[in-house]
């Protein structure tokens, strides 16, 4: 059951697969809610519960950033798909603000694979989460904290100036 709060060795380079860049997302970022996940039946419910947490920060009249909860929801699903999929549960997304910008946190519990970037053809229906983030997003990365993966999205609140 996905649990809502407000507030291995997998590693290596494989052919067609670039890394991601690690690094961690801005600090000081505020946490405005968090989900946990341990199946992916749960996924569903996570998209319904970001989209109602967005709509609930997200400044009224944004323009052209309307677009912006739809691609937050996207990326939450692509990372902790990949996340499930691909690491050790219980996985934790968390959506937090920093400054002009939402942050998205996915963890798992395994920090010793690497997330890649694979060179899925098109016909694929797999493979293309974080090529689907880094295009969506502003910036996407990753890190490792006490025993803990960090795969993380950022997205603009507000238009550039």
């Amino acid at each position: 059951m996905i649990a809502s709060g407000v507030t291995g060795g997998r590693s290596g380079h494989k052919r067609g697969m670039t890394a991601v860049n690690s690094s961690r997302p801005p600090s000081h970022a505020v946490e405005l809610d968090h989900w946990t996940l341990t199946t992916a039946t749960e996924l569903r419910t996570l998209r319904q519960l970001l989209a109602q947490a967005l709509a609930r920060v997200q400044p009224t009249g944004s323009g052209d950033l309307d677009e912006v909860p739809d691609r937050v929801v996207l990326v939450a699903t692509e990372l902790a798909t990949n996340a499930l999929q691909h690491g050790l549960p219980p996985t934790t997304v968390r959506l937090l603000r920093h400054d002009d910008r939402f942050v998205l946190d996915v963890t798992d519990h395994d920090p010793d694979s690497i997330p890649h970037v694979t060179a899925a053809s098109l016909s694929s229906r797999r493979g293309r989460g974080l090529a689907i983030a880094r295009s969506v997003s502003l910036h996407v990365g990753w890190y490792t904290a006490d025993d803990i993966k960090h795969v993380w999205a950022s997205f603009p609140i507000t238009a550039e100036p």
